[in-house]
């Protein structure tokens, strides 16, 4: 079975993409749905975050996230710090999931497998590419963040051009061009038995 990675900066619309492969069936790990369920559920892992961020980084025992945004995007130590813990427990779930599954291939969704050093689990890469205006204000829409801070977001990933020339295969999200014809021509391929 083939392990295939789709990443994008914030707001390229990889959920989307991810939607249309779940249309036809493929299996689609969102590591950011499990990192933030590890975050809310793990307790070794909300422990060390805890230590990190300090004990007021949980309501209820629920992360709130916009309070450690409020931190770690304005202390890049601190968001190194935090990944270094989220990212191996996400991983550990991710590859537990996939041994699980009986697809021809699966999909695991994550914005930053090039700056996790996670890609190298993959077999196969797609990026996700969408102007920089346009991705903006889908993360606007989407978080109700300001400019600013999606700006700072995006300044935290991995540059877009940079992430694309890694990927074997790019899909274009920028309301030109349409998305399902891109994600099943690269479905057609995936599904190929390997010879």
């Amino acid at each position: 079975m083939l392990k295939v990675g789709i990443t994008g900066g914030i707001g390229s619309g990889k959920s989307i993409v991810c939607q249309v492969f779940t249309t036809l069936g493929i299996p689609v790990f969102d590591a950011d749905d499990a990192a933030k369920f590890l975050m809310d559920h793990d307790a070794a892992l909300k422990t060390n975050i805890r230590s990190l961020l300090g004990e007021d980084v949980y309501r209820n025992g629920i992360l709130d996230r916009a309070k450690v945004a409020g931190i770690v995007f304005k202390e890049p130590e601190k968001l190194k710090a935090l990944n270094a813990l989220v990212h191996p427990a996400t991983i550990a779930y991710s590859n537990v999931w996939m041994h699980k599954q009986e697809s021809a291939y699966v999909i695991k969704e994550a914005a930053i497998f090039f700056e996790s050093g996670s890609y190298k689990d993959m077999d196969i890469m797609i990026g996700v590419s969408a102007p920089m205006e346009l991705r903006i204000r889908r993360a606007m829409e989407r978080s109700k963040a300001s400019r600013d801070e999606i700006l700072q977001r995006i300044s935290q990933q991995m540059d877009e051009d940079e992430k694309m020339k890694r990927c074997d295969y790019i899909i274009r999200n920028d309301e030109v061009y349409a998305v399902i014809p891109q994600v099943l021509s690269i479905h057609e391929k995936l599904s190929r038995p390997i010879v």
